[in-house]
């Protein structure tokens, strides 16, 4: 009993100091995107007369406004749980207990990207609240997609941990399996990322179809057809 809650002490302290190493190494990182994260709210407080009572957050297919948020929540609320996610992203990659497997210059684009969103989707929403004319369809498609690629370009150097990458049963039961399907993931990033480019100019909703296919169905599919090739091969040698 002692021996069991010494190894829940020991973990919980490992823990622990994973997510003070992961603030020092990325403090800089951190900080900076912080600042841009809560951007949005310096705007939003410079046009707080100007803006409606109720803030669009939310658009359709056909770039439609379909939701309203009251201006507090839009103009504080929002940026304010985004900077959370953030720090809860970074606490999450410091509890893993193979962060030491993440790419470093992957982990700094993860980071940037909360950010960045923050800032045009509030800003977006601020635009269009004060009557401007926005085609959200292009922008979010863009956006994403080049999201995708630059994680594309990392995708493959990407080694077996429990918070970045594609974390499937097989992937992490086996290091081959995590880095064959992940070099294969990394090609499948980059044409989605570049699916999503293009189809911010055509605005398709099939298009989502053939990238969710790149991004995660033939990947999986990918990891669990060579589990099964690796499972029948070890069955024929016993």
């Amino acid at each position: 009993m002692l021996l069991l809650q010494q190894r829940i002490f020991d973990r919980k302290d490992y823990e622990t100091g994973g997510m003070i190493i992961m603030i020092k190494r990325y403090k800089w990182t951190l900080f900076a995107a912080s600042l841009m994260i809560l951007c949005p709210i310096i705007v939003g407080i410079i046009f707080w007369d100007q803006l409606p009572d109720m803030i669009p957050t939310h658009f359709g297919s056909d770039n439609q406004v379909n939701g309203w948020t009251s201006k507090p929540v839009a103009v504080f609320g929002m940026p304010l749980f985004l900077l959370a996610m953030e720090f809860f992203c970074a606490f999450m990659v410091g509890a893993d207990p193979k962060r030491k497997n993440i790419n470093q210059k992957l982990m700094r684009a993860i980071l940037w990207m909360i950010p960045i969103l923050s800032v045009v989707t509030n800003l977006i929403s601020y635009a269009i609240a004060l009557g401007m004319s926005v085609d959200t369809g292009m922008v979010v498609n863009i956006l994403l997609g080049i999201m995708f690629v630059i994680m594309g370009n990392y995708m493959h150097k990407i080694k077996q941990n429990y918070s970045v990458g594609i974390k499937l049963p097989w992937t992490l039961n086996s290091e081959e399996n995590w880095n064959r399907t992940h070099r294969v993931a990394s090609w499948l990033f980059i044409m989605g990322g570049a699916i999503f480019v293009i189809n911010g100019f055509l605005q398709s909703k099939w298009v989502l179809f053939a990238f969710l296919a790149c991004v995660f169905l033939i990947p999986a599919g990918y990891s669990f057809y060579l589990y099964k090739k690796e499972y029948k091969n070890h069955r024929q040698l016993d």
